[in-house]
């Protein structure tokens, strides 16, 4: 059981702060940090197709052949294959370019476009990471501040949605401790 951090209630929905490992999370979504073209060959991709087997990088693939790439900001899903979650939510995040490729609207996008793709399921919960911010750079303390507004403002603009359960699990204890902090300002 990963450790939660923080608890805020909105409009009946929980957005909860944890560390641990996402692959253990008993959500019925868990959101991978991904690249454009699916491929699930480091850091927190790595791990969830490490523990959830390797349907959920074939299925990725006959996306990627089908559709294309998937933009960044964007999501696909896949199954969750051996792992907890039902599903796994493809969010494409921005490579960090100093703030000059409009990356701060690419990861509010690829965070709202998991929790429609979530809402959409009829999911009741889901489970992020801190997107972006391993080896695509993007500053910590800027990501978890738009990533814990973006959900806020979406559960506040979504009333009715399904999702009752939402979490931003990290991994290691700095990322954890700055997302924490900026999970207590709000």
């Amino acid at each position: 059981m990963n450790r939660i951090l923080g608890e805020k209630k909105l409009n009946g929905t929980s957005l909860k702060i944890c560390q641990g490992d996402i692959t253990l999370e008993d959500t019925d979504a868990i959101v991978n940090a991904a690249n454009e073209y699916l491929k699930h060959g480091g850091g927190v991709a790595f791990a969830i197709v490490r523990r959830g087997g390797k349907v959920i990088q074939e299925e990725s693939d006959r996306i990627v052949r089908r559709l294309g790439k998937v933009p960044t900001g964007f999501a696909a899903v896949t199954t969750g294959g051996d792992l907890k979650a039902k599903v796994v939510i493809h969010a494409v995040g921005p490579v960090w370019k100093g703030g000059k490729n409009n990356e701060d609207y690419k990861l509010k996008r690829a965070v709202v476009s998991s929790l429609e793709i979530a809402n959409g399921y009829g999911l009741k919960s889901i489970t992020f990471p801190a997107i972006s911010t391993g080896i695509y750079g993007f500053p910590k303390d800027r990501a978890a501040d738009i990533i814990f507004k973006s959900i806020i403002e979406w559960v506040k603009s979504h009333p009715d949605t399904t999702l009752k359960d939402i979490r931003v699990c990290l991994y290691d204890d700095e990322t954890a401790r700055i997302f924490r902090e900026a999970f207590e300002k709000l």
